[in-house]
């Protein structure tokens, strides 16, 4: 583990834990989502000052939850196509599996409408090899995306480390992501972005936030990140990216910079 990463998990203890029970009437299934990209540097900054303000959600003895999520599209790249191309609605079809819990794993879709909000559907699976066979799952995915899942093969998977916060008024959740890794299923090639950090702000409704004035004062800006379509651009360069380039640069940016440091650092 690297300094960061126990710096991290050394300022999740000053927090005070919620557990899943707790957490239970915090769904926001039908809500609106921020995201900002920063690094794990400003994320110990940002853990500093608000650990206070929020709770973080505790499993056992765990703050730092491993997750692993495969995406779903067509041959043609349908979904994806729908984000590269600016639409204002676009779907995702995946199976996310969480690692700390038995592998309790969902197949889920998500779609965004044209007033930014998100609305999360999703049905328990057995497995990511099981999602296409599981009782309802085609049924779900036709109503939802109006395609087959039959039709659909995975895509890209990742692989990272979330840290969930809670505000003190339970209305809104904040979700940590880091150490993301990816494969690319058509390709086979793999990626990882060691200092990238994308954090998510999930709430019903524009809702007070006690963050939002803490990551404008860090020089942390909203800005749209997808996972999925990052992911596959990151791993396939024969992939249409034009609207990602510069995402893709920045998140290049992030990774070169930080190790500039830590080696500028190490010389002093």
């Amino acid at each position: 583990m690297e300094d960061k990463d126990k710096q991290i998990q050394s300022l999740l203890e000053t927090f005070n834990p919620i557990t899943l029970d707790q957490m239970s009437n915090i769904k926001l299934m039908n809500r609106i989502d921020t995201k900002y990209v920063t690094t794990k540097r400003q994320l110990i900054e940002l853990l500093q000052l608000v650990h206070d303000k929020y709770y973080v959600q505790t499993i056992g003895t765990t703050t730092i939850c491993p997750y692993r999520t495969t995406y779903f599209d067509t041959n043609e790249h349908t979904m994806y196509m729908q984000h590269h191309n600016k639409y204002a609605k676009r779907t995702k079809v995946r199976v996310r599996t969480y690692l700390t819990s038995d592998d309790l794993t969902y197949l889920e879709v998500k779609n965004k409408n044209n007033h930014g909000r998100t609305k999360k559907k999703r049905i328990r699976v057995d497995s990511l090899e099981a999602s296409k066979q599981t009782e309802g799952a085609e049924e779900l995915v036709r109503r939802k995306t109006g395609l087959s899942l039959q039709s659909m093969h995975y895509v890209v998977q990742n692989e990272f480390d979330r840290i969930t916060l809670v505000n003190m008024a339970k209305t809104e959740r904040l979700t940590i992501d880091f150490n993301i890794n990816f494969y690319n299923y058509e390709t086979g090639n793999n990626a990882d972005s060691d200092q990238l950090v994308i954090i998510e702000l999930k709430r019903d409704g524009n809702i007070f936030s006690p963050i939002c004035t803490i990551l404008r004062d860090l020089h942390i800006h909203p800005t749209g990140f997808s996972k999925c379509c990052i992911g596959m651009v990151w791993t396939d360069e024969n992939l249409r990216n034009n609207n990602f380039k510069q995402k893709v640069r920045n998140l290049a940016k992030i990774n070169a910079d930080e190790r500039y440091l830590k080696e500028h650092q190490s010389i002093n």
